[in-house]
């Protein structure tokens, strides 16, 4: 029998499906695979200090903008996982290219560095993320696309 909270592949494949589910705006996918509480950080992109916020504030966050791309893609791998006692840490590169058609002909915008997760099984030995973080790289294409997705949104609201 397979030890499924120390097996590679299965860690790999959560982390992905995490991935995916943030493409597919799947709200709900997400807020399984994230712990009650969060330490999000996205410091590197000018985005504040890392704080520990509720799954459902960091879903609210980025519903109220990845939807205003036509299409998000995160390309994840080289995964580097370490287990201690009672954490796994998943460290990963990570490219997000963001889609959305607009006039000026230049559509999309590329950010690219790496993740740290850390997972930890709950009471039903299922993984939840317990804090993402994000090292920007470097971002390029489109910097203007941000703000028109957060507008996109804000429009579409009213």
């Amino acid at each position: 029998m397979i030890d499924i909270l120390n097996n590679k592949e299965s860690i790999v494949n959560f982390v992905n499906r995490f991935f995916v589910a943030v493409d597919d705006r799947n709200w709900n996918r997400v807020k399984k695979q994230f712990a009650p509480e969060v330490q999000l950080d996205y410091s590197s992109m000018g985005a504040g200090a890392a704080a520990s916020l509720k799954r459902e504030e960091i879903i609210k966050q980025w519903s109220s903008f990845l939807p205003g791309f036509d299409n998000t893609h995160h390309q994840i791998g080289n995964h580097i996982i370490e287990h201690s006692l009672n954490t796994t840490t998943v460290v990963c590169y990570g490219t997000a290219l963001h889609y959305l058609y607009n006039d000026s002909g230049d559509h999309i915008w590329r950010v690219v560095g790496s993740y740290n997760l850390e997972l930890k099984a709950d009471e039903n030995n299922k993984w939840k993320i317990h804090l993402l973080r994000f090292n920007l790289k470097f971002a390029d294409g489109n910097l203007d696309l941000p703000e028109m997705a957060r507008k996109k949104v804000e429009t579409a609201n009213t």
